[in-house]
């Protein structure tokens, strides 16, 4: 019997330098953001009228950049994350140029890291993921790190790699947005809140909570592409100990990023992925909430202006004590999701 069919890559098969050029470019669709509302419960007025859009200068509304995110991030696991056991974790992470509906999206990658786990068993790989459109633009990139199952237990491990990595985007490298501001209208994005009226060390309960649903989950994952077995193969999720199939990481930061709309309508836009932790594992059944913190603020000039934000979700938990960490600084069993990132938001004056 010849075999055809792809097993995916274990961490043995990772080399520092390696280049991965990812299959099934996407072309991304009304379709698809109109699913992805569905899915989500986003309504940020930038994604989801064109009339809205059309009044600060653009040409229609772009695609959510999440959207893209998950788009991009789906083209990488066959390569990266099919054998993986949890995606761990993000950073330097850039939105580089807005995508649009029939813009066609592909991905490459490069192994920047390894670590082998103690036990043997598993380890850790560090990528860089770029993602272009059909213009060869590069409109988004970003670190992540994934633990990975090794086939052969009995290989030595590899020279361990970490890459350094920055804590946090540096404000005066964000991307540019331009906007025609003086017409952005506070009343139809859902909010009178600008960007001189968040304060650093502000934090917001964003109240609102959605329950994850296995379906929609499936439908979510299926719709970005993602073929990770820890999302869809039960017959082999049974037999670990989690006895459950995972939902993607990336669902939980749709919902808490939805469910964030509820106290920061007007900060629409990510450009910047500072880092990201998804904490603890969450199931279909539960429930998502979710709170941020101010950390930073940044003029980026011509009435715009950028927030730097802790988004943290929890699971079963309401967020009015802004659940986190504990007082050893470990995040506590009910928090899913750590994610600090930069938002474009206008300036009211």
């Amino acid at each position: 019997m010849t075999l055809k069919s792809d097993p995916g890559n274990f961490f043995e098969d990772f080399v520092v330098g390696d280049e991965l050029i990812h299959a099934t470019p996407r072309t991304v669709t009304e379709a698809d953001a109109a699913l992805y509302t569905g899915l989500t419960g986003s309504r940020y007025a930038l994604y989801s009228a064109d009339t809205f859009a059309q009044d600060i200068g653009l040409g229609g509304a772009p695609i959510d950049p999440l959207l893209a995110f998950h788009v991009v991030f789906g083209k990488t696991v066959p390569d990266i994350s099919l054998n993986a056991v949890a995606n761990l974790g993000y950073a330097d992470g850039r939105f580089l140029a807005p995508v649009y509906p029939g813009d066609t999206l592909r991905a490459v990658s490069e192994v920047i890291g390894v670590k082998e786990n103690s036990n043997g068993k598993t380890g850790v790989v560090y990528v860089r993921t770029h993602g272009y459109n059909q213009e060869d633009e590069e409109v988004l990139s970003y670190v992540r790190w994934v633990m990975v199952n090794k086939k052969d237990h009995a290989k030595p491990a590899p020279a361990t790699v970490v890459p350094q990595l920055p804590q946090a985007v540096d404000p005066r490298e964000l991307p540019k947005r331009a906007y025609n501001l003086p017409e952005y209208n506070f009343v139809l994005a859902g909010s009178p809140f600008g960007f001189e009226d968040y304060e650093i060390g502000e934090k917001i309960d964003h109240v609102d909570a959605f329950t994850v649903e296995e379906a929609e989950h499936q439908i979510a994952t299926r719709l970005y592409q993602n073929t990770a077995k820890v999302h869809f193969n039960q017959h082999a999720q049974s037999q670990t100990p989690r006895g459950r199939r995972l939902i993607y990481g990336g669902v939980a930061i749709s919902l808490a990023r939805s469910i964030a709309f509820n106290g920061l309508a007007n900060a629409a836009e990510i450009i910047a992925i500072n880092a990201g932790t998804h904490v603890n594992p969450l199931f279909a059944g539960d429930t998502v909430f979710a709170w941020s913190e101010v950390l930073d603020k940044a003029d980026l000039g011509d009435g715009l202006g950028a927030l730097r934000l802790r988004l943290v979700a929890t699971k079963n938990l309401p967020c009015g004590e802004f659940p986190h960490k504990d007082a050893e600084g470990k995040h506590l069993p009910d928090v899913i999701l750590d994610f600090d990132y930069w938002a474009a938001i206008p300036n009211r004056g």
